[in-house]
C-alpha cells in the first residue's frame, strides 16, 4: 500500500472510531506509520486528508448498497438484502457517525460527501420501491420517497440504539420492524 493510501485508510479508521475532532494528525501518522513530511507532501492538512477519507468511505458505502439494490428479485427482497447485510453495528455507521461531529457539520466541504451518500441512498431506495410498485409487488398507496427516507432513518436510529445498549438487539429489532411494515405494504 502506498503512502497516500495508508494515510487515507488510517484516517478512515480513526474517523469511524473517534470522529473528526478526536482524530489528530499525530494519531493519523502513528496509525499509518508514515512521517509528517509525507502527510503534508500528499495532503494540505487534516481537512484535506479527512475529505479524501470521507469520500472513500462514502463511495464504499454506496457501492455496497448498490450491490443489493441491483440484484435480481422483488423490491422487498432487495431491500431486505440491503438491511440484513453484514454490518459492524456496534461501531455504528461510518457515515452516519460523522453527522454527530460538529466540525463535520460546520464544514460544507466535509459534509458534502455525507449529504450525497444519504441522498443517493434515499434515491436508490425510492427507485427500488417505485419498481416494486410498477410491478405490482408493493401497494400503490406506499409513497416511495417518504418510505425510503423512513428506511434510512430507521437504519441510522437502529445504529444509535444499538450503540447506546451495547447490543445489536435494538438494531435487529428496528430492521425487523421496518421489514414487517414493508411486507404489509407488499401485495
Amino acid at each position: 500500500m502506498d503512502t497516500p493510501e495508508r494515510l487515507i485508510q488510517s484516517t478512515r479508521e480513526l474517523l469511524w472510531e473517534r470522529g473528526y475532532t478526536g482524530t489528530s494528525p499525530k494519531a493519523i501518522l502513528q496509525r499509518s506509520g508514515v512521517g509528517q513530511g509525507s502527510m503534508y507532501h500528499h495532503f494540505s492538512g487534516k481537512p484535506d486528508l479527512a475529505l479524501a477519507a470521507i469520500r472513500r468511505t462514502a463511495e464504499e458505502m454506496r457501492t455496497k448498497a448498490e450491490e443489493q439494490f441491483s440484484e435480481p428479485g422483488t423490491a422487498l427482497e432487495r431491500i431486505t438484502a440491503y438491511l440484513r447485510r453484514e454490518r459492524d453495528v456496534l461501531r455504528g455507521c461510518p457515515i452516519g457517525r460523522l453527522t454527530q461531529d460538529p466540525d463535520i457539520v460546520a464544514s460544507p466541504a466535509l459534509r458534502q460527501p455525507v449529504d450525497e451518500t444519504f441522498g443517493r441512498l434515499r434515491q436508490r431506495l425510492a427507485e427500488v420501491l417505485t419498481e416494486g410498485r410498477q410491478r405490482g409487488e408493493i401497494a400503490s398507496a406506499l409513497d416511495p420517497a417518504s418510505t425510503a427516507a423512513t428506511i434510512v432513518a430507521v437504519l441510522q436510529g437502529g445504529y444509535v440504539l444499538a450503540r447506546a445498549a451495547d447490543s445489536t438487539e435494538p438494531f435487529d429489532q428496528a430492521v425487523d420492524g421496518i421489514l414487517v411494515l414493508l411486507a404489509q405494504g407488499a401485495r
